[in-house]
């Protein structure tokens, strides 16, 4: 009876993360549409992505903290309340002002996934629900499920062109995502409260600090971490979709189809991750899958076929997202279980922090016309972050690698 609680717990998360992620990939590719049907500029939409990265880099650093005494179900549920204001929110917005406070406080994600006040949480829900055997494979269906939800949501961006030919005007339609994005935010807060609750701890259990054994491991990765989301935020998905229509006037609808098949050859990665780890281990799979995905991204920047470009993007997805399973399953590994917490939100944390200064930098030379630029920094700092990486954690192993 246990084994299927925790089996069916998982699934919860599994089910919870497909719809947060359906919504982020329909909003990541119609978020810089709207603020542009709005009036805003390209260094704005820059902006704007900045405050979103930044307001959840404070969220998930509060959360991941809160969670090591608190309920870590009813924490979830209410994220889920703050997606549904996200979203009904956006729908009111109209001004600059308005837009960059509701992007600061609320949950739609620019990068379209990675970086929430639902992953800390998640992760150390998932970890306390599967055993370390099974923990890569756990990671590798929890991402594949939201890799699939996020790719349908990338191709359910062209609904607006659908709902302009019904007679609804364009901004109306776009404000109709927004709805839905709240919907399912209702629909996982109701997948959350399914859950079974965590075992209860008495005042003398509880860990005197969030982060103990584990603070300088965990805080190594951190600073890893950061540059390699330093480096994400200059092609996040809402800006290369910019980069998209400015620089080959992909329609709408052909850039939904584009992101849909990105984010199929992302999540068919996953599972091949888990069974590379098994082989190589986690940090050789991260970093020898990440460093060719790094080259492409180069490529397709500087190339100046549009067919070659979309190729070499798309091969990019098949090999960029790799290290996602992996490298949670390694840092929920390297710490303690009690650290758990802290550790999914101090590790989320310095990328939420690092990624919220890059899309304004990358707004900034999009303005200039430098609009490969962007991209190529994104490829050599990732490189540059693979190589450190490798150097500093190869001999530190997970338990089942030991």
């Amino acid at each position: 009876m246990p084994h299927a609680k925790k089996t069916g717990g998982a699934a919860d998360i599994y089910v919870a993360r497909a719809f947060r992620d359906f919504g982020d990939g329909f909003a990541a590719v119609l978020l810089p549409v709207y603020l542009a049907a709005i009036g805003l500029g390209p260094l704005e939409i820059g902006v704007v992505a900045t405050a979103a990265l930044l307001g959840s880099a404070l969220l998930t650093l509060g959360i991941g903290f809160l969670a090591v005494r608190a309920d870590r179900r009813i924490l979830l549920m209410a994220a889920s309340g703050l997606m549904i204001a996200t979203g009904l929110a956006y729908t009111q917005s109209s001004t600059y002002a308005l837009v960059l406070l509701v992007a600061f406080i609320g949950t739609i994600n620019p990068s379209s996934g990675s970086v929430s006040i639902f992953v800390p949480l998640e992760h150390a829900v998932l970890s306390r629900l599967v055993a370390d055997a099974h923990r890569t494979k756990a990671f590798a269906r929890y991402s594949l499920l939201g890799a699939l939800a996020a790719s349908v949501g990338a191709l359910a961006a062209t609904s607006p062109d659908f709902l302009v030919t019904t007679g609804m005007s364009r901004l109306a339609a776009l404000k109709a995502m927004f709805v839905l994005y709240a919907a399912l935010g209702v629909a996982g807060g109701l997948t959350y409260a399914r859950i079974p609750a965590g075992p209860k701890t008495s005042p003398q259990e509880e860990p005197a600090a969030a982060l103990g054994p584990s603070r300088v491991i965990v805080y190594k990765l951190a600073a890893l971490f950061s540059i390699d989301a330093f480096a994400g935020g200059f092609a996040v998905q809402s800006l290369i979709a910019l980069w998209l229509f400015s620089k080959f006037g992909l329609s709408l609808s052909t850039a939904g189809v584009f992101f849909f098949w990105s984010g199929v050859l992302s999540a068919v990665s996953f599972p091949i991750a888990a069974w590379l780890s098994s082989r190589i281990g986690l940090v050789n799979t991260m970093v020898f899958t990440h460093i060719p995905s790094s080259v492409c991204l180069i490529v397709a920047a500087i190339i100046p076929s549009r067919d070659a470009a979309l190729a070499f993007l798309l091969l990019r997805s098949a090999l960029s997202q790799m290290d996602v399973p992996t490298r949670s399953s390694y840092v929920m590994a390297v710490v303690t279980p009690p650290e758990r917490p802290a550790a999914a939100s101090v590790t989320s944390v310095p990328r939420s922090l690092a990624a919220a200064a890059s899309p304004a930098i990358a707004g900034a030379l999009f303005a200039a016309g430098l609009e490969a630029w962007p991209l190529v920094i994104c490829g050599i700092l990732k490189i540059l972050y693979d190589l450190a990486l490798l150097s500093a954690f190869r001999h530190i192993k997970p338990p089942e690698e030991r």
